[in-house]
């Protein structure tokens, strides 16, 4: 599946770079896989539970492991792999380092996985650097992006050797979360990488603004704790667990609310390695931290309280503090919290279709007991993603503009709604590996980047009494085009055929207009009428505001501007 573009760009392509796939993220096998960069073998994350005796032979020959961060389902093999071979480079963020330990039991060596600094390209070895990228999704969840650089003297390259890109996401997020910052998208546009690595977790579904999924879940608690109800939120322990508790601290549904959020240790030892990497997290966690614990808080409602591990305390639970929240591991035995009143729990778990081979401990459960008729809590989900929708996957893949595009981790037929896209395979080589596969990357000696494809904003429109508001995504700003538009924050709407064209209105346009123009304006706002002759910036006949789009220009008395200041 490819463009016309990319096949021309390519007839004299050569393959120094390939990707060998041993998991790429379906039916809960994790994500790995090796790249192969000229002569250098690069394994990116090991996820795999089990590193069978023929993929550690596989494996043998690998110079460095670059994992992407700390999800089982991307690290889990990595302890493993050190075992088998010690002497083995592992490189992750520094806060990747610090999460890891809390995918095993037992003690992690020192120095098992080193740190990398963000931003910073780190050479390994003789035309190989590595760069890591802030990832969204969870804090220190990397994007790496490999650059290798063939050797004059490699063949067909020898006379035209140039750097190669290789960016490989992991897990990402563009927006922002409570405890991560979204993926740095205007930091990475520059790179212009050869290949993207990119997950396609949701496929082409399309989700609410990340505010109003928090939104719509803390409503649905919210209504359940004024009906005396208490819920229970199996979750995985790390990254989702601690966004969850930080909504239940810092949302206006629960603050101050008498109940109780209890968390059980899988969740409550993730919760303070989180505490450890405090420095790392956005400043408004930080900020809060500071005025109260981010966590265990038994005075500020909701107190935040660590559960006893013993079955009979969950038994107990019930009775001891209603209604209240509990938040445990998604696959421990949840049975014993609501056995003795099912009638007054709701059980609250997370829709994440890119896990669709993963059966959790209490799905199981719930559905044999609805088999047999016996009561049951109310079981619901919600939507809380911690990955791009369709719209954000399209998005990094048209601003990035790779010739080639690797979709990994997901449902298989997620993925391929995605290579499905027309808007995709017009533009890119599209490569949707299964596992054992090994997928050839031939790269055109003159990189001919893919067409940029035609810009489409979908918005919403909301109609009052008075006026017609219409709302358009943030990402419409960064096309050079905007400030036309923008200009002096008017634009004008006229009717062409049965659509409505938007049009700028420009400061020398509206100095020519005079005042008739202006006055209609006037007529036809809801807003009160301000003008530049009461404006306190209006001096000579010309604005002295330096965050106005007239700044230093002649206006007319009569004029406007979105940054207007009455004269005191």
């Amino acid at each position: 599946m490819s463009g016309d573009a990319n096949r021309r760009s390519n007839d004299s392509g050569v393959s120094e770079l390939e990707c060998l796939t041993y998991g790429v993220g379906q039916n809960n096998e994790g994500v790995c896989f090796l790249l192969q960069l000229g002569k250098y073998r690069v394994l990116l994350d090991c996820g795999l539970p089990r590193l069978s005796a023929a993929l550690l032979e596989g494996l043998s020959s690998v110079d460095l492991v670059l994992c992407s961060h700390a999800h089982q389902d991307h690290a889990a093999g990595l302890l493993d792999l050190h075992h088998n071979f010690p002497r083995l480079p592992i490189y992750a963020s520094e806060v990747t380092t610090q999460l890891l330990p809390l995918n095993w039991q037992e003690t992690v060596p020192p120095g098992f996985c080193r740190a990398l600094p963000w931003r910073t390209p780190v050479e390994f070895f003789d035309g190989l650097t590595v760069s890591l990228y802030p990832a969204g999704h969870l804090p220190g969840a990397a994007a790496i992006a490999l650059q290798y650089t063939p050797p004059a003297s490699s063949g067909a390259l020898r006379d035209r050797h140039r750097p190669y890109t290789v960016i490989y996401t992991g897990d990402f997020f563009l927006s922002n979360s409570r405890l991560v910052e979204g993926l740095p998208l205007e930091e990475m546009r520059s790179l212009a990488p050869d290949v993207l690595i990119v997950e396609g977790s949701y496929g082409t579904a399309r989700h609410p603004h990340r505010r109003q999924q928090e939104n719509q879940l803390a409503e649905r608690i919210s209504r359940a704790i004024a009906a005396n109800c208490n819920i229970l939120l199996p979750v995985a322990p790390l990254g989702l667990a601690q966004e969850l508790l930080l909504l239940l601290r810092s949302h206006h549904h629960f603050t101050g609310k008498d109940f109780t959020i209890w968390v059980d240790e899988a969740v409550a030892s993730a919760c303070d390695t989180y505490l450890e990497i405090l420095p790392h997290l956005p400043v408004a966690v930080q900020n809060f931290a500071r005025h109260q614990p981010l966590f265990w808080d038994e005075k500020v409602r909701p107190r935040m309280r660590r559960m006893a591990g013993s079955t009979g305390f969950r038994k107990r639970i019930n009775q001891l503090d209603s209604p209240c929240i509990v938040l445990c591991d998604e696959t421990t035995d949840i049975t014993p919290y609501y056995a003795d009143q099912p009638e007054n729990w709701l059980i609250l778990t997370p829709h994440e279709p890119h896990r669709a081979g993963f059966s959790a401990v209490p799905h199981q459960e719930l559905l044999a007991k609805k088999r047999q008729n016996i009561p049951c809590p109310l079981d619901e989900t919600y939507l809380l993603a911690q990955h791009c929708d369709g719209h954000g996957t399209t998005q990094l893949i048209h601003n990035l503009r790779p010739q080639h595009v690797v979709l990994l981790h997901g449902t298989s037929s997620y993925l391929a709604d995605l290579t499905g896209l027309e808007e995709l395979q017009n533009r890119y080589h599209l490569h949707l590996p299964a596992v054992g596969s090994r997928v050839e990357l031939p790269i055109g000696a003159t990189f001919l980047q893919p067409e940029a494809p035609e810009s489409i904003y979908e918005g919403e429109l909301l109609e009052m009494d008075t006026v017609v508001t219409i709302s358009l995504p943030s990402s419409v700003t960064t096309d050079p085009r905007w400030h036309i538009l923008a200009d002096t924050g008017l634009i004008e709407a006229r009717w062409q055929g049965d659509e409505l064209v938007l049009r700028g209105l420009p400061q020398q346009q509206l100095l020519r207009q005079g005042s008739d123009r202006l006055t209609h304006w006037r007529d036809v706002s809801p807003q009160p009428w301000n003008c530049c002759a009461s404006c306190r910036y209006y001096r000579n006949q010309r604005c002295w505001n330096q965050h106005s789009p007239l700044f230093e220009m002649k206006v007319a008395p009569e004029g406007s501007c979105p940054v207007y200041e009455a004269a005191t």
